[in-house]
């Protein structure tokens, strides 16, 4: 993008304004980012640091609303200019025909009518409305007819545009009103439950749910911290600009900023929509968010206006579903497992039912609240879901079929792991052991220290941990680092071999990025992002220990509980002596301080495909951000180094289509020796 930087501060904070919203597109439209996210986010503080000094400079549709801003009261009311009708439904691959049928017979011809067709997403419908290019109103499709306006929680959305892209092949309408789809992926969803579990926040059903809950906060600082995102679909009442295809609406909207999945198919027959509704049936488990069908529209709007519409649907679209994952089945039991922080989770346990192609014996419960809720029984006949890779879940009791053998479940009082205690605090919705020697939660601490988000010890798996604790042959998180060859030999399925190979893995994870280590203590309340703002702040654990609960709850995202928690950890001394424990076993913490970092590799984008033989590619990762490097999951021509494993995929082939330099797992270990990172 050429633009000039200007040394007056309106100047400049419209340079930085225009430049965030650049590559705010590259990013989400073309995914084809140009700057790092180290470099977009010092843009961001800029216009920030800016804004708050000037503040007569601030804007509306300025990239930093995306922060959220004050909370409203109440929602308000708005219509739609044009209806947001909801669609026929179809539930296989022979309604497709029947609806072309229907289609060829309202238009009173037999030529074949071509087709957009797209993911149905399970997500949200909304609608945005731009003056004059700047977004000026968002809103829930409601009834149809009339929704509520979300607008500033719609600005917190990163793929959403404030301001449409004015390029010089690009007429700007003076009224524009798009059509969307807010959803969330299933890993950040995952997360996001993740986070809510180890606050003892209620857990969200599913996705769709979260970004449901997420769009109707009053407080859009809350929405702003939800992984929210967008695909737009369609359009309602424009003015200055006509179009004659769906396709060419599409192609139009992304030019000026706005993401369409990039799964649509344009003009296509109905024998290909055929195909399609299978290939995407086929691939749906694989796909990072959650659809549950196509939605199948006419392309040429003149037969829109010729089909028309009835009084709740247009004859010119359809969606058809695919089958439900779902199958009734039989609670054969309900059990508690206890975690790492001790909360005693119940769950049932089914007669295995196929769903989906997996097989399933096991649904999450949650909590005694969600059991009471649901009111689910041993014995009972139930409905099971199972979506994406998220857990399986309840989502019936089939208690019509009750025969009176069916037994309630109560939440013990003991833990029954250990036998301690278990108590339910006041407003909280988990039960929990109150021993912290407990056996279980020492595995699922072992678990967590273990995992891919803190010490990647490769090979270090369920099975194991449990064996290491039974046989009292770790008995702390330090005692991992005092594994030998000789100990693990005389396990259940440790060969030499493999009792070497986790030696390796535990000696190759001795250094260890601060943030991850955090992770990995499993502090109440602390997850991966917390992590990375204690590591972005703080040199080391010294100095973390030293901040107060007051300092801690005055970094943004934190808050009270969070704070309350960190600082109770670090002052109670069985904990610091368990940090210093794994420092004298030869665990190195590396300092994350934006402050304390050299970045050699800033700009640097990596791509990483294949199996790496001497260390993980999570390991790899974290070696080229320690250096300021960016990695990436896919290829492009701003790509600088793809890193090719063994049995690498078509990323090594896109590399050498486009040009970009070829790093074998040595030359990956030059790079990271210049750049001062041991590898």
């Amino acid at each position: 993008m050429n633009a000039t930087p200007d040394d007056s501060p309106r100047k400049r904070a419209e340079y930085l304004r225009q430049q965030l919203d650049y590559h705010n597109y590259r990013y989400f439209v073309l995914d084809d980012p140009e700057v790092s996210d180290a470099e977009y986010d010092r843009m961001m503080q800029e216009l920030i640091e800016l804004e708050n000094r000037f503040p007569e400079l601030a804007a509306s549709d300025s990239p930093t609303t995306r922060v959220g801003s004050a909370p409203l009261a109440k929602f308000e009311t708005i219509s739609h200019s044009v209806p947001m009708l909801s669609l026929d439904k179809g539930f296989d691959e022979s309604d497709i025909m029947a609806f072309d049928q229907r289609v060829r017979r309202g238009l009173k011809t037999e030529a074949d009518v071509l087709y957009t067709v797209e993911p149905k997403m399970d997500g949200v419908a909304v609608e945005l409305v731009y003056r004059e290019g700047r977004l000026e109103t968002a809103s829930t499709r409601g009834d149809g007819y009339t929704g509520e306006l979300i607008t500033p929680n719609i600005r917190t959305i990163p793929s959403v545009p404030l301001r449409l892209r004015r390029d010089s092949d690009i007429s700007v309408p003076s009224l524009l009103e798009v059509r969307g789809e807010v959803f969330m992926e299933t890993a950040d969803f995952k997360q996001l439950n993740q986070w809510r579990m180890e606050n003892d926040l209620p857990l969200f059903a599913n996705p769709r749910n979260a970004s449901a809950g997420s769009l109707r906060q009053l407080d859009s600082k809350i929405t702003a911290k939800r992984p929210l995102r967008i695909f737009v679909y369609g359009i309602g009442l424009v003015e200055g600009l006509q179009f004659s295809y769906h396709a060419e609406t599409l192609e139009f909207l992304a030019k000026l900023g706005f993401p369409i999945n990039p799964r649509v198919r344009y003009r296509i027959s109905a024998d290909d929509a055929v195909a399609y509704y299978r290939d995407l049936d086929a691939e749906r488990m694989e796909l990072p968010y959650e659809i549950d069908g196509i939605v199948m529209k006419v392309d040429w709007y003149a037969y829109h206006e010729r089909l028309g519409t009835t009084s709740r649907s247009p004859r010119w679209a359809v969606a058809i579903k695919f089958a439900a994952l779902q199958e009734r089945t039989r609670v054969k039991d309900i059990v508690v497992q206890v975690g790492r922080t001790g909360a005693l989770t119940p769950v049932a346990l089914l007669e295995p039912v196929n769903i989906g192609g997996v097989t399933v014996s096991r649904a999450s419960l949650h909590n005694e609240d969600e059991v009471v809720k649901k009111d689910v029984r041993i014995g009972d006949e139930v409905l099971v879901q199972r979506a994406g890779d998220v857990i399986p879940e309840i989502v019936k009791v089939m208690d019509s079929l009750r025969d009176g053998s069916e037994k309630p479940f109560e939440m013990p009082s003991a833990c029954p792991v250990c036998g301690a205690d278990a108590v339910r605090i006041e407003d909280e919705a988990i039960t929990r052991c109150i021993n912290k020697n407990c056996p279980a939660q020492l595995k699922g601490n072992i678990r967590h220290f273990a995992s891919k988000g803190g010490f990647d010890i490769d090979g270090l798996g369920t099975k194991l941990i449990d064996q290491l604790v039974d046989k009292k042959l770790v008995s702390s998180l330090a005692d991992i680092f005092r594994l030998d060859v000789a100990t693990l030999q005389g396990l259940e399925r440790m060969g030499q071999k493999s009792a070497q190979n986790l030696v390796n893995a535990i000696a190759d994870s001795r250094c260890i990025g601060f943030s991850r280590f955090l992770y990995a203590l499993g502090i109440r309340h602390v997850g991966e992002y917390v992590a990375k703002l204690l590591g972005a702040r703080y040199a080391d654990v010294d100095e973390l220990a030293q901040a107060g609960r007051e300092e801690l709850e005055r970094i943004e995202g934190l808050g009270p509980v969070v704070a309350e928690s960190i600082a109770e950890f670090f002052s109670r001394r069985e904990n610091l002596e368990s940090i210093r424990a794994l420092q004298d076993l030869g665990v190195q913490i590396v300092s994350e301080k934006t402050e304390f970092r050299s970045q050699p590799l800033a700009g640097k984008t990596f791509v990483l495909t294949g199996t790496l033989a001497g260390v993980t590619r999570n390991r790899a990762r974290e070696k080229i951000e320690s250096a300021g490097g960016k990695v990436s999951g896919s290829v492009s021509s701003k790509t600088d180094y793809v890193v090719a494993g063994q049995s690498p995929g078509s990323k090594l082939d896109k590399a050498r289509r486009v040009g970009v330099r070829v790093l074998d797992e040595d030359e990956l270990r030059r790079v990271l020796a210049e750049a001062g990172v041991s590898f």
